[in-house]
Order: C-alpha cells, then structure tokens, then sequence
C-alpha cells in the first residue's frame, strides 16, 4: 500500500487549487526545502510571516513560522522573525528573536536590517508580497497595502538563498509560478520569486512539512517534540495563547481558534499525520539495521 509523502499530506482537503500547481514543482518539494537549509552554514536565518486580515494578523503563519524556528534552533542556527506590529507578542513568549519591520521601511532600511542581520538564508512562510500590479492584496482582491509592512523587499535586496511557503497565490514565492497562477486559477500572482517553493493547502501545514523533514533528515528531534512538548501541544498552545493577543481566523476573520476555516482538530491531524510519518520512517531504518 502507498504510503502519503509529506506532499501528499500538506495538500489534503485542497479546495483553492493547490493540487493544480503541485505538477509545476519537484515531486518531493518540501523535503528540498528542507534539503536546501541543511546547506547553509550556521548563522542567521530571517523567517517573515503575518498576513494582515480584519484588523489582525491571520492564524496561518505564525504557528508554523514558530515550529520551524524551533526547528532551526535545535539544529544550531539563529532564527529571527522579521514581521510588522500585527504580531506583536507572538514570538518572544518562545524564545525567538523578532524584529518588526515598520509598514514604512524604505529601501535602505531594508538593506540596513539586513547587513545588521547579515542571513545565511530567509524563509517566507504566508507572507504577502507585491503582485503583478504593484500592491499587496489580500484573496478577493483588496488593497492591505496599509497594513503591510515590505518584508517582501528583504527577499528582493538579499543575496541569499530563499524559501516561500503559500497557499493560494499572493504569497512570498508564488512569484515562481505566476503564470501558471494567472492562466490556471484566474487570479492577480505575488510577484516575488524565492529559490524554493512549498505550497500546501493551509501554509502552516506546509511550514509543519518542512520541519519534519528536518528531523527525517538529521535524525534529530526538532520537530515531533518541540521544548518537552509534542507539536502537537505546542501548536495547539500556541494557536490558542495568539488569539487571545487578538490574531483572527484568515477565512472568517473571526477571533477565533481556526486555520483557513479549518476546526483545530484538522490543524492537528495534519500535525501527528506528519509525526506518525516520521515513526515509520524511523520503525524502518531500525529493522534494516537489524
């Protein structure tokens, strides 16, 4: 019987078309990802999220950004978020380094930021980035060009390697594809291109990927518990500690525990699908060792 690759399970319950896209990338697209920060030196890695929705920034992001700065931290590296005042709180609870980014950064204290943060590499993970139109607009369409601070300069001006992480099509990456946006889904692409691309039904499901690959590829356990905690908790948690700082359900825009519309309970079977992934992955090596 097949077993679901890391793809295979970041893409369940695709409505937005997703799935669509998947055939314009390399089969095992996450697992690249993950392949491709295992080259960078230690050092600095900028991690942007925050996708601003009714007032607030979104749910999906976040989390995800949060694992997979854990992730990166038990591997040695230094994450630190750069996002804008919408997530104001999140991060510092858990120990990562963030930086907000004002929504009328310039250019130069762009590149300012970012030779005082000198990055080994950057992972956008749901991020808006300007379209093909010059603005920031959110999935139906809506100028947040207000409410958006130009974390998408950063991965313009660096000389580093990139990773975007979306899930619909105005995301940081989905530059890579937006032809293929624009024919196949009718909608108006980001235009910034990253050096990978990972797209997944819910973006936090596609940052859960990445992590978990992390830890298939090291042996280490960076992802499946994170802080003495299973992800599973330490997501749940930490969903629940953001609303509270006033972050919104990105499909309602609701004050509430979703993800993209999704109950908890689905943000957290998509979570232990991933670890249980992980189990096998390491059941099988222990009986060819022996």
């Amino acid at each position: 019987m097949k077993t679901d690759s890391t793809e295979d399970i970041i893409l369940k319950y695709s409505a937005r078309g997703m799935p669509v896209l998947r055939q314009y990338l390399a089969e095992h697209y996450c697992r690249q990802a993950a392949e491709e920060i295992l080259t960078w030196p230690k050092g600095c890695v900028v991690l942007t999220t925050g996708f601003y929705v009714n007032g607030a920034a979104e749910t999906d992001g976040p989390s995800g950004t949060a694992v997979v700065a854990k992730a990166l931290q038990g591997l040695g590296y230094r994450p630190v978020i750069v996002t804008d005042e919408n997530c104001k709180g999140y991060f510092e609870p858990e120990r990562i380094e963030t930086v907000y980014l004002s929504m009328q950064a310039d250019d130069d204290s762009c590149r300012t930021l970012l030779r005082n943060l000198n990055p080994v590499g950057m992972i956008s993970i749901e991020r808006c980035g300007k379209n093909v139109k010059e603005d920031y607009a959110n999935m139906r369409g809506i100028s947040i060009r207000e409410h958006t601070a130009p974390c998408d300069r950063l991965f313009e001006l660096c000389e580093v390697p990139t990773i975007g992480v979306g899930d619909g099509g105005n995301e940081i990456g989905m530059g890579n594809l937006k032809d293929v946006i624009q024919e196949k889904l009718e909608l108006t692409p980001c235009r910034i291109r990253t050096d990978r691309l990972v797209i997944a039904t819910v973006s936090n499901w596609g940052a859960y990927g990445i992590a978990s690959e992390l830890e298939a590829l090291t042996g280490k356990t960076v992802f499946s518990r994170i802080d003495g905690s299973h992800v599973t908790q330490f997501v749940e948690d930490f969903l629940q500690r953001t609303v509270d700082l006033g972050s919104v359900d990105g499909l309602s825009g609701e004050r509430i525990v979703k993800v993209d519309g999704f109950e908890r309970s689905v943000e957290l079977e998509i979570l232990s699908l991933l670890v249980s992934k992980l189990k096998r992955i390491s059941h099988s090596e222990q009986n060819v060792r022996l």
